[in-house]
C-alpha cells in the first residue's frame, strides 16, 4: 500500500509543483506526464454538501486536467440522466472542481457521476465515479444528523484500520454530517510511526510528502485536504452523505490570531500568520462542497435551511476574531457583521429547532497560552464573573436570544477532543439575561483524545455527561484506544422531539438526553 501512495503523491507533487505555469506557458501542447499514464483517475472520490430542498454542491478531483461531464438522476440506473455544462480542471485549483445541482425537488434521492476526458487526449476518458445524496423535506419528516470534528492530527494518521469513525457513523446512515472544524491539521505532520508509551508502535501506513512537514504554500494546505481523502473510510461516507465544513484553527495553525507571532518559528518563512490563513482558505473552498456568495468569496458562515423542523446556523470564530493576546481579553470573536447576520435569522427563522454549529465551546476555557494560562482562544476566559472580553459579545447575543422569544436552541461543537452534554441555566450563572440552553461537544474522530478542561463559570454550565482520557500523562491518546467520539441527532417527525446520543467509534451508545420543543413542553 505504502508504495501506491508513495506513486500517486508524486503525480500530485507533479502537478501543484509544474503544471500551472507548464500549461500557461505552452499553449495546447500536451505536457508530457499527461502522454506517460492512462486514462484519468478519480483518486479522492467525491463529496457532496450544504444540501437543502432544492439544491446540493458536489465535488470531485481529477488527477490531471481534463474536461470533467457532470450528470446526474433520480434513481441509481441513471435512467433519463440530466447533463449539465461540462466543468474544467485545471492546475488551477489542482484539478478539483464542484458545481450545484438546482432546482431539484424536496425529499428527493439525487444520485449524480462525474466521468473525466484528458484535456489534452480526448481517447482517454475515465471510469465514472459515483455518488449521492437526498434533499431535505418540505414536510415534517424525521431527521437524523451526525457530527464531530478533528481530523487526522497530532501525528496520527492512516495506519491498518484507517479513520474507523467515519464508517461507524456511515452505519446510521444520516442525512448529513457537521465536520465541526479542525477538518486538517496543517500545522500537525505526519511521521512514518510513533512510539506508543506502552512500548509499542503505531504505524502510518499512508504518508505523502505534503503531511510530512507543516503546511506553508498554496500545494502544502491542499495537500492536507488530498491527505484525508485517502482514507477508504472517509471516502465512503462521503460518498452517500453529504458533508457541511465549517473549520477552526488547525486549518492554519493552533490557535491563529491577530497576536500570533511567527519571528521565532523557522518552520514559517513568512511571518504574518494573514498569509497561511488566507492560503489555507483557498484550499478550503477548492477541496470541499462548500457553498459560498459568489458577492463574498471566502465567507464560511451560513445558514442550511433543512426544511420545517430545522435549520442549521454554522458560524466561523476563526475569520473575524481580534488577538487572543490582548489587554481587553480578545474584544471580538464573532466579529460584528457575523453578528448582526445571526441575530436577523435567527429572528426569522421558523423551523421548530436551531441548530448553531460552533467550531469552539461556550463555557470551557482554552487558554491561547497554556503553560502559562494566560490569553483567551475561545469565549471564555476563567474568570468566572461577570462578562468580559469576548464573553460580552456572547452575552449580548444571549441576550437577544431570550429578548425574541427564539426557542428550542442547541449549539453542538467539537474542538477540545472528548465528548460531552453541558446545559447552561442563568440561575448557576453570573451572567444571568439568557434562556436555558444545551450544548454537545464531540470528537475527536482521528486524533489524540484529551483530558477536560476546565468551565467557566460565567454562563453556568453545568456537566451533565462527560467521557475523555485520564489528563496527565495519559493526554493524547491515539485513536486505538477508542476514545474517539461523534454525535447522533434525531428529529421526529411527529412529536418534534430532539434525541442526542453520544458515540464512541466502536458504536457504543455513552449517553442520550431527548429535547421537548418549547411550543409543546
Amino acid at each position: 500500500m505504502a508504495d501506491i501512495f508513495k506513486t500517486l503523491s508524486r503525480r500530485s507533487f507533479l502537478f501543484s509543483a509544474g503544471a500551472a505555469g507548464f500549461v500557461a506557458s505552452s499553449g495546447l501542447a500536451t505536457p508530457f506526464y499527461a502522454r506517460g499514464y492512462g486514462r484519468p483517475e478519480f483518486i479522492h472520490g467525491v463529496q457532496s454538501g450544504d444540501v437543502d430542498t432544492s439544491s446540493g454542491m458536489i465535488w470531485t478531483r481529477v488527477d490531471r486536467p481534463s474536461r470533467v461531464s457532470v450528470e446526474y438522476s433520480t434513481t441509481e440506473s441513471f435512467s433519463n440522466p440530466l447533463r449539465l455544462a461540462d466543468l474544467t480542471a485545471t492546475p488551477q485549483t489542482d484539478c478539483a472542481v464542484k458545481c450545484s445541482l438546482d432546482g431539484l425537488l424536496p425529499d428527493q434521492d439525487i444520485f449524480y457521476r462525474f466521468t473525466a476526458t484528458d484535456l489534452y487526449d480526448v481517447n482517454r476518458v475515465s471510469e465514472p465515479v459515483t455518488g449521492r445524496f437526498r434533499t431535505a423535506p418540505l414536510r415534517k419528516r424525521s431527521i437524523r444528523f451526525v457530527w464531530s470534528g478533528d481530523t487526522a492530527g497530532q501525528g496520527w494518521g492512516i495506519d491498518d484500520v484507517g479513520m474507523k469513525t467515519y464508517s461507524t457513523m456511515r452505519q446510521h446512515e444520516p442525512d448529513f454530517f457537521i465536520h465541526s472544524g479542525d477538518t486538517i491539521y496543517a500545522d500537525n505532520p505526519i511521521p512514518d510511526e510513533i512510539k506508543l508509551r506502552d512500548g509499542g508502535v503505531w504505524k502510518n501506513r499512508v504518508v505523502t510528502h505534503e503531511k510530512r512537514d507543516v503546511a506553508r504554500t498554496l500545494e502544502e494546505y491542499r495537500g492536507q485536504w488530498k491527505y484525508n481523502l485517502l482514507d477508504d473510510h472517509v471516502r465512503q461516507l462521503n460518498a452517500v452523505c453529504p458533508t457541511f465544513y465549517q473549520w477552526d484553527d488547525h486549518e492554519v495553525l493552533n490557535n491563529w490570531s491577530a497576536s500570533t507571532d511567527l519571528r521565532d518559528d523557522g518552520r514559517y518563512p513568512e511571518k504574518d500568520v494573514a498569509v497561511y490563513a488566507e492560503r489555507s482558505a483557498r484550499a478550503f473552498n477548492e477541496m470541499t462542497p462548500i457553498r459560498m456568495p459568489a458577492t463574498q468569496p471566502g465567507r464560511i458562515f451560513r445558514k442550511v435551511g433543512y426544511g420545517p423542523l430545522l435549520d442549521v446556523f454554522f458560524v466561523d470564530l476563526r475569520s473575524y476574531r481580534g488577538a487572543n493576546q490582548s489587554e481587553d481579553g480578545g474584544g471580538a470573536l464573532f466579529g460584528w457583521r457575523q453578528v448582526d447576520w445571526l441575530k436577523r435569522e435567527l429572528a426569522a427563522s421558523r423551523a421548530v429547532w436551531k441548530v448553531i454549529a460552533c467550531d469552539m465551546p461556550v463555557g470551557l476555557v482554552v487558554w491561547d497560552d497554556y503553560t502559562n494560562r494566560r490569553g483567551s482562544d475561545a469565549i471564555a476566559n476563567g474568570d468566572n464573573g461577570p462578562p468580559t472580553g469576548r464573553e460580552r459579545e456572547f452575552a449580548d447575543l444571549l441576550r437577544f436570544i431570550r429578548d425574541n422569544g427564539i426557542d428550542n436552541l442547541v449549539w453542538l461543537t467539537a474542538d477540545v477532543h472528548y465528548t460531552a452534554a453541558h446545559h447552561y441555566d442563568p440561575t448557576r450563572a453570573a451572567f444571568k439575561e439568557f434562556t436555558p440552553f444545551w450544548e454537545f461537544v464531540s470528537g475527536p474522530l482521528h486524533s489524540g483524545t484529551y483530558g477536560p478542561k476546565e468551565l467557566d463559570m460565567t454562563f453556568g454550565p453545568e456537566v451533565r455527561f462527560i467521557k475523555a482520557s485520564g489528563g496527565g500523562i495519559d493526554q493524547n491518546l491515539p485513536p486505538s484506544a477508542g476514545l474517539q467520539f461523534f454525535g447522533i441527532v434525531d428529529i421526529n417527525g411527529q412529536t418534534q422531539q430532539m434525541t442526542v446520543r453520544l458515540m464512541d467509534r466502536q458504536d457504543q451508545e455513552l449517553w442520550r438526553v431527548t429535547l421537548d420543543p418549547a411550543a409543546i413542553a
